[in-house]
């Protein structure tokens, strides 16, 4: 993949977690040249890439446009998460080292501090940041990558998700837990206490109404 093509692959792929392209909303070749300043073959190229990751569908005789990902499928997608988020937190367990384990603490003080200012937005950016490093620490790259893709895919259900009244308080007393026990080196409960929020994620999925 050209340079080109990999900026816009990326504005792309960042535009549609945030909420800048919509589901369902076409994406025109000709558009998104345009406002990336880039040649056609590195807009279809990152088009073919984001196909290839579940955020657009290709159809045919009509061009692409943002995969809409239903609540069900979200439901499922959150449960292979469940899984291999469970991995990853029972690794890390095995491999932290102090330094790293004051870091993870760090991100748990600031997560705190955000759920008790409100700050809905900076804890959804901090819980991100969480479970990336996370899946850096346990040194499962094959892990880290598919749970990337996974997460894309649903970024909009947990926005909105974040955004209920007081779910946020519950989801960090969850990451807390996770914390505690990747810090303690306990990679039964680092485990366990991970698919507990994922599970709890699920939950709160399947309870939300538009």
């Amino acid at each position: 993949m050209s340079s080109d093509s990999g900026a816009v692959l990326d504005a792309m792929r960042e535009g549609i977690m945030r909420g800048e392209f919509v589901p369902d909303q076409r994406l025109v070749e000709a558009d998104l040249s345009e406002r990336f300043s880039a040649n056609r073959s590195a807009v279809r190229a990152a088009l073919l890439q984001l196909a290839n990751e579940g955020l657009v569908e290709r159809i045919q005789n009509r061009g692409a446009r943002v995969r809409a990902v239903s609540l069900a499928e979200a439901v499922e997608i959150s449960e292979v998460r469940m899984v291999v988020e469970g991995l990853c937190a029972a690794k890390a367990a095995e491999r932290v080292t102090p330094a790293e384990a004051e870091e993870l603490r760090g991100l748990g003080a600031r997560m705190s501090e955000a759920v008790a200012s409100g700050d809905v937005l900076g804890y959804s950016s901090l819980n991100q940041s969480l479970h990336r490093r996370i899946r850096e620490l346990s040194g499962q790259a094959t892990a880290g990558d598919v749970l990337e893709r996974l997460r894309a895919q649903v970024v909009r259900h947990q926005f909105r998700l974040a955004m209920q009244p007081g779910r946020p308080a519950v989801s960090l007393k969850e990451h807390l837990a996770i914390i505690d026990a990747i810090c303690s080196g306990d990679s039964e409960t680092a485990e366990q206490a991970a698919r507990g929020h994922l599970r709890s994620v699920i939950e709160a999925l399947r309870a939300y109404k538009d």
